[in-house]
């Protein structure tokens, strides 16, 4: 287990709630993207300020893991749901559910899809209406991811994720998560677009930029963006994934 020093005002809040004798809420399990382009940018969206969790935030497209996301096998392409098994340290059906919601959430919330019609193919385009219906409806949950596939004759490109690093909310926190987060280059062909709905803003941005002060950001996100900066290019980045242990939990302390 790695550990990460809070900055001092969350740090506060923890020594009050461990003073207060508060039990910790349960993490609910997650997955989170950190799309990639060149020259060297990274993609956040700004939730909007109504959200119960990083209200105003700058942050990775993601969220939690839905039940739909493990129910259904879906078609799928590159590292099987074992093999992600092992290299996260979860059972199959926990780690094909992880990766799935992984390119749902991401092609929820910035239009982006991590699927083709077959090995080594990806879509273009997906902005036209009939996708943004779809995208919708996979939202409202009325479509399940793995249905939206099989109706367009795709299979999930596991191949485009590249595990990077897992966060677990500190206990202080009202609602946890237990994040996995994964790197993925921007497809050719396809952009990212302003959803709307849980985001106000969007924006790419140089990872060494981004920590600059100029966005408000959570410990887990400034920490990505300072690791990634450190790795200087898309490539680098991609190699330094292969060192990494995806599964040893960061853990924010006081």
């Amino acid at each position: 287990m790695m550990e990460y020093r809070l900055p001092p005002d969350l740090a506060k809040r923890a020594l009050q709630f461990a003073a207060e004798g508060g039990v910790p809420a349960e993490p609910r399990l997650a997955s989170t993207v950190v799309l990639l382009r060149e020259p060297f940018e990274a993609y956040l969206i700004r939730r909007v300020a109504t959200m119960a969790f990083a209200a105003s935030m700058y942050v990775f497209p993601g969220g939690g893991v839905d039940p739909r996301d493990a129910a259904v096998q879906p078609g799928w392409a590159g590292p099987a749901p074992a093999e992600w098994g092992r290299r996260l340290r979860l059972e199959e059906p926990v780690a094909r559910s992880v990766v799935c919601a992984a390119v749902r959430e991401v092609f929820e919330e910035s239009g982006v899809l991590l699927a083709g019609p077959s090995a080594g193919a990806v879509v273009g385009d997906v902005s036209g209406p009939e996708w943004e219906e779809a995208r919708v409806a996979l939202i409202a949950r009325e479509l399940g991811f793995a249905e939206l596939l099989s109706r367009r004759g795709l299979v999930l490109r596991s191949d485009l994720l590249v595990p990077w690093s897992r966060w677990v909310t500190p206990e202080f926190e009202p609602r946890r998560f237990d994040t996995y987060f994964f790197l993925a280059v921007l497809p050719e062909g396809q952009l990212t677009r302003d959803v709307g709905g849980e985001a106000d803003a969007t924006v790419w941005c140089a990872p060494a930029e981004a920590t600059d002060g100029r966005y408000t950001m959570l410990p887990p996100t400034v920490f990505t963006l300072t690791e990634l900066a450190e790795a200087g290019g898309i490539e680098a980045a991609l190699t330094a994934a292969s060192t990494r242990d995806p599964a040893d939990a960061i853990r924010p302390t006081s």
